[in-house]
């Protein structure tokens, strides 16, 4: 017999694009969680589910997973943004830890009074906040604690893509309550990255912009934050982007780093790669970044992405004292940040936060 603890049970919220292709593929590769039960009543999903966790229980609605409550140890939150915070709010009353999707909350302050009833129920909360694990931005990490490229003065960070006609859904609604457009979407994660990187943020630009006929919501977007340490960090996020800039460029006085190309293991597992396999989150050569000067930068290895780190975290968390792998407190001021932008573009100028 074997004296491992026996995997956690886990309960998941949502089998869309989140649900599938993100937290299911990494729940079921981490051999400390077990994923039991995904709630979701369309068929199509439902069939999918069933190919590859057949083991995984369908079940039609949140009140049920609930009822079930006895038999999990962890839920994930991975549905529409409008309704994280509602479900998560259950999951915690139901007496259980939880994994939200970003963005944490569709405000600062109903992602603060998650907090709040998360420590009122004694229960632990965390965020999926991914892109930490992206190899590009552990490679940027890494570079920078090394002094490679000197006293940072500017990061330029993007996220583009190409989609010229809108999808219908809830990411194009102009309804606040859906949080929906790129400054939450994308935004969420350059945000995140560059406070990771540079610590906490004094002052927001942003501009927000409707490029596509008839959308309801920000489609083009660019934020610029000034850091206490006096970096700045200029962030773009587009859907209208038929070329690509660099994904990071990051300026020292050193060298400078330039990386073009998107971390690759969303596309893996949207393919059915097994998370932690052979050569997971490994870059070929020729997408490797350089860093340098012109003419004679020389390219640098990316590091293996990692999201299998995340659930390995929360394993970990679950069963010991250890922190939870993104604290929630850390998306609070990330959404801060995303209301100050907001507030920038529509009132045309600079928002200041915290002490001057």
């Amino acid at each position: 017999m074997s004296d491992s603890p026996r995997p956690l049970r886990v309960g998941l919220l949502g089998y869309g694009l989140a649900g599938r292709v993100f937290h299911a593929p990494l729940i079921a590769a981490c051999p400390d969680l077990v994923l039991t039960a995904v709630v979701t009543r369309d068929p199509d999903r439902r069939a999918a589910l069933r190919a590859v966790h057949p083991d995984a229980e369908a079940l039609d609605t949140p009140e049920q997973l609930w009822q079930r409550a006895a038999a999990l140890d962890l839920v994930v939150v991975a549905t529409p943004n409008r309704s994280h915070a509602p479900l998560a709010r259950a999951a915690l009353h139901a007496g259980l830890p939880v994994v939200v999707d970003k963005p944490f909350a569709t405000s600062a302050a109903e992602a603060r009074a998650l907090i709040d009833e998360a420590r009122a129920c004694g229960r632990r909360l965390t965020v999926f906040q991914n892109r930490r694990w992206d190899g590009d931005f552990l490679t940027l990490r890494k570079l920078i604690a090394d002094g490679a490229l000197g006293a940072i003065h500017r990061l330029e960070s993007r996220f583009e893509r190409w989609n010229p006609v809108p999808r219908p859904g809830w990411r194009e609604s102009g309804d606040p309550a859906d949080a929906g457009g790129l400054l939450f979407d994308l935004g969420a994660h350059l945000v995140d990255q560059a406070v990771q990187l540079f610590g906490p943020v004094r002052a927001v630009y942003g501009e927000l912009d409707r490029r596509r006929a008839d959308v309801a919501i920000d489609d083009d977007a660019f934020v610029a934050l000034t850091h206490a340490s006096g970096v700045r960090s200029h962030l773009w996020m587009s859907k209208v982007a038929a070329q690509r800039a660099p994904r990071f460029r990051v300026l020292g006085d050193r060298a400078t780093f330039v990386k073009y190309g998107l971390d690759g293991q969303e596309s893996a597992m949207a393919v059915g790669v097994v998370p932690g396999s052979a050569s997971w989150g490994e870059e070929p050569a020729d997408r490797w970044g350089f860093l340098g000067e012109e003419g004679t930068a020389q390219p640098v290895s990316t590091l293996p992405g990692a999201y299998p780190r995340f659930y390995a975290a929360v394993a970990a968390a679950l069963r010991s004292d250890a922190p939870m792998p993104v604290d929630p407190e850390d998306a609070v001021t990330g959404l801060e940040i995303i209301e100050a932008a907001r507030a920038s573009a529509e009132h045309g100028r600079v928002i200041r936060l915290g002490a001057d």
